[in-house]
This record gives C-alpha cells, sequence and structure tokens, in this order.
C-alpha cells in the first residue's frame, strides 16, 4: 500500500511539474517568438528520414503585417466564434460529433450491403472509411500543434483542453491567432503565412487578395492534399463562399 501511495504522489508531482512547465513556456510566448511547434519537429524528421532532405519554408511575420483578409479568412474557414468563446466551442463540437455519427452509420449500412453481396472473381471488397469531421478551435489547434503528438488517446485529448485554457488565460486572441498563422501548416515543409503566400502566389502574405486568402484558409485541414490539387473544384468553391463571409467576420 504504500508503494502504491509513492508511486501515486510522484505521478501526481509529475503532472504537476509538466502543467507548470507548460504554464511557463505559454507565459513566455507572450513576449517571445516561438522558435518551433511538436508538429513541425516532427514534420522535419519524418521528411529527413523518408526523403533523405529537408524542404522547409517559413518567416515569421508580425500581427499588424499580415493581411486582414487572411484573418478573416482563417477564422471564418476554421472558427467562426473565435473572438466569442473561451477556448473551446461546445456548438461545434456537437455538431461535428452529430455528423461523425451519421458518417459511421451511413460507412456500417454500405459495409453491410457489401459484405451480403458476392465479391466478384473472389475478390474482397471494402466499404470506403467515413469521413471525419473536428470540431477544434483555433487555439484547440494551436495546443495540439505546439506541444502534442498526433496520436488520439482520452489522456492526450484533456490534456489538449487544459493547455487551450491556458493559452486563453495566458494570451490575447491577437497574439493567439499571430502564433497560429506562423506556424499552422501550408503544405510539405511550408509553415506559415509568409511561406504559404510565397509558395502559392509569389507575394506577401501582407498583399493577398480576399479570394486568395479564401484559398490559403480552405486548404488548412488537408494542406498537403490540396497542394497537389491547385485546380480543385471543391477548393475554388469552397474558398468562394468564404470569401463572400469574409466581410461579417471580426478580428482581434
Amino acid at each position: 500500500m504504500k508503494a502504491l501511495l509513492r508511486w501515486s504522489l510522484l505521478v501526481l508531482l509529475a503532472t504537476v511539474a509538466l502543467q507548470l512547465y507548460f504554464v511557463g513556456r505559454i507565459a513566455l510566448m507572450a513576449v517571445v517568438d516561438p522558435q518551433s511547434t511538436a508538429f513541425q519537429r516532427s514534420e522535419a524528421y519524418r521528411l529527413a528520414t523518408e526523403k533523405g532532405e529537408l524542404k522547409w519554408r517559413q518567416q515569421w511575420v508580425p500581427y499588424a503585417e499580415l493581411s486582414a483578409n487572411l484573418k478573416r479568412a482563417v477564422i471564418a474557414s476554421e472558427d467562426a466564434t473565435f473572438v466569442e468563446h473561451e477556448g473551446v466551442d461546445l456548438e461545434a463540437l456537437e455538431k461535428a460529433w452529430e455528423k461523425n455519427t451519421q458518417a459511421e452509420q451511413r460507412a456500417e449500412k454500405a459495409a453491410g450491403k457489401l459484405s451480403s453481396r458476392a465479391a466478384p472473381a473472389g475478390a474482397a471488397r471494402a466499404a470506403k472509411p467515413p469521413k471525419i469531421v473536428g470540431g477544434s478551435t483555433i487555439t484547440q489547434q494551436l495546443a495540439k500543434n505546439l506541444f502534442l503528438s498526433g496520436e488520439r488517446t482520452l489522456m492526450r485529448k484533456g490534456q489538449e483542453l487544459v493547455l487551450t485554457l491556458l493559452l486563453e488565460a495566458l494570451l490575447s486572441k491577437q497574439r493567439i491567432l499571430e502564433i497560429y498563422l506562423n506556424n499552422v501548416e501550408w503544405g510539405e515543409g511550408v509553415f506559415g503565412a509568409e511561406a504559404a503566400a510565397q509558395h502559392y502566389f509569389r507575394k506577401p502574405a501582407s498583399k493577398l487578395s480576399a479570394y486568395e486568402a479564401a484559398r490559403l484558409a480552405v486548404m488548412l485541414p488537408r494542406p498537403k492534399y490540396f497542394e497537389t490539387r491547385p485546380g480543385s473544384g471543391y477548393l475554388a468553391s469552397r474558398a468562394s463562399t468564404i470569401a463572400a463571409r469574409m466581410g461579417g467576420v471580426e478580428v482581434p
């Protein structure tokens, strides 16, 4: 029993120490730009090991020099209530849960139909996996990218929530958006708004038009996918929709 209590105390102390470390890191970000994120370091390792080279584009741009079009477009596309919520948008999470549940049900029905048919020439057929919709806010995405791995566990999700609340408590909305836009992935080895603007439009991030900003915003959930499909009809259509919404978006 004493050994169990000792180990429990050690785990508790380690957990508290880790949270204090995160508090210090985030508080420092109020005045110091983060040099890299956990996700970026993971991607750098992957690119270096899989391809034997590291092509990297990133350049920090102060908030005032980032296009207002891009700020509005990203908020409109990724987190419409960014300036209002305190880190977590419960309504968005509920909608995402409902959509994912419906997608799973459709996938199960499709799998049932396939299994009831005889596969031609003995070939196995598999139902298309359901498309999973996320409900994460910009602050949640930043928390995950800054500090966490890509694994999906209850413990990691809990830590993401704690980090999200710390970011909202210690940083302004403007600073959160500035760090996000300067570090988010926009293609393979392309990180941040300046690198994305130069890579896709050969211009600085401060000069992006409304439609260009909207295209970049729409790419965010699947940047590597859309990087290889510049002529995507969905990308163009969705970008037009986001561009039309941008006028009513509030920017911090």
